[in-house]
């Protein structure tokens, strides 16, 4: 595909060469506008109207954060909230609030983290044992 597209557009082998290759030359145009054309510039988003204000987005963290909660999903800990009369947003938004700090994956890691520590500490301390009965 690169060979045909380093070809000169207005040599006249585009199609031969193609037919060749058995590539279609409407991916080898494709491929030659997307290398000469000028790189698109992102537009900047502009900030919802209706978008969750700092304070209260800080709220719905403080209780995601919260121990009761840290191996629940936001679906549970919306469920629960709702069984004891509190509503702070919705289930995606706090998805959304969980992604912008960059703790969407596995929540319970936080908490087995001493867990997972202690069982290696305690393996290790049985290796050493074994080690030293058997020297």
């Amino acid at each position: 595909m690169t060979a045909v597209v380093a070809l000169t557009p207005g040599s006249g082998l585009t199609t031969a060469v193609c037919a060749a290759l058995e590539v279609s030359r409407a991916s080898v145009h494709r491929h030659r506008t997307a290398l000469t054309a000028a790189p698109r510039a992102a537009k900047p988003r502009h900030p919802v109207a209706r978008a969750l204000p700092e304070s209260e987005r800080d709220q719905v963290l403080a209780h995601l954060r919260m121990p009761r909660f840290a191996d629940q999903t936001p679906t549970e800990v919306y469920a629960t909230l709702l069984d004891e009369g509190v509503y702070l947003c919705s289930i995606r938004t706090m998805y959304r609030i969980l992604a912008a700090h960059g703790e969407v994956a596995e929540r319970r890691r936080r908490c087995l983290s001493n867990k997972l520590s202690a069982d290696f500490m305690r393996r290790l301390w049985f290796q050493g044992r074994w080690r030293r009965a058997r020297d």
